[in-house]
């Protein structure tokens, strides 16, 4: 299988698997929202981490593929291909993209998918679409505005140039820079970490936030306000605040 999912201790690592640059084909594509949704539904999940290998993330889409596509075939094909990412993003968990090598196009999208980023120091990340005559198809012109700004995320869409892993922290395409050889330990521990915590509520924060970056302020702060609410009946809440007065702040054991 050229994705594959490995579960252990709450943490789910969808691993990318197509030699040598993981080019990411229909087949990979078509897993990859496989694989999300499963990680979506099983409850021993409750983190992700999205990693390709030591030596790179993913270099784009199967141009050789691509190629053969003319526009009738990508007309039906182009939304599968957005819905084989935005299965990624709409984990219902901390999802964290462990970025190695390079993370161009169809990968540079898919690292775009997580909640946070941490990249090897010699990681290489852009949207080089502009060079086929194309744009970024897998959410690229949307998500990566989102996160950098309009005006970076131009820069990169229109010259289709590659950032070094120092850069992209600068902009905030990346949030952590870690030697190569840490990289998949250290967004382990940040996913293992948050498995420990309270389900429900991270659910709720990562929905709220992502609501509320596409709405406006009044519908942002409802969704808010609803999840506050509703909070309060689950467990984990009577839970957190128990082994807050009883023991103290950040002590609190959740299930």
């Amino acid at each position: 299988m050229t994705v594959n999912l490995e579960v252990a201790e709450g943490v789910g690592t969808l691993r990318l698997d197509r030699p040598p640059m993981n080019a990411l084909d229909v087949a990979t594509q078509d897993r990859l929202k496989e694989l999300a949704e499963e990680a979506t539904r099983r409850d021993d999940v409750r983190a992700v981490v999205i990693y390709g290998g030591e030596k790179v993330f993913a270099a784009g889409a199967d141009i050789k593929e691509m190629q053969n596509m003319d526009h009738t075939a990508m007309v039906l094909r182009a939304r599968a291909l957005q819905d084989s990412f935005t299965a990624v993003a709409r984990i219902p968990k901390p999802v964290v993209a462990a970025v190695t090598g390079y993370a161009l196009g169809g990968g540079c999208e898919l690292a775009l998918c997580a909640d946070y980023r941490i990249a090897a120091d010699n990681a290489k990340l852009g949207q080089p679409e502009i060079l086929l005559g194309l744009i970024p198809g897998a959410g690229g012109t949307q998500r990566l505005p989102r996160l950098v700004g309009p005006s970076k995320a131009k820069d990169l869409i229109f010259t289709g140039r590659m950032v070094k892993a120092d850069e992209a922290l600068t902009i905030g395409l990346v949030d952590r820079v870690v030697p190569a050889e840490e990289v998949y330990t250290e967004a382990h521990a940040w996913a293992a970490r948050l498995a420990q915590g309270p389900a429900i509520a991270l659910r709720a924060a990562k929905e709220a936030v992502d609501t509320g970056i596409e709405t406006d302020l009044e519908t942002g702060l409802a969704v808010e306000r609803n999840w506050f609410a509703g909070l309060f009946a689950t467990e984990d809440r009577e839970r957190g605040m128990r082994s807050f007065v009883e023991e103290g702040p950040g002590k609190a054991k959740f299930l």
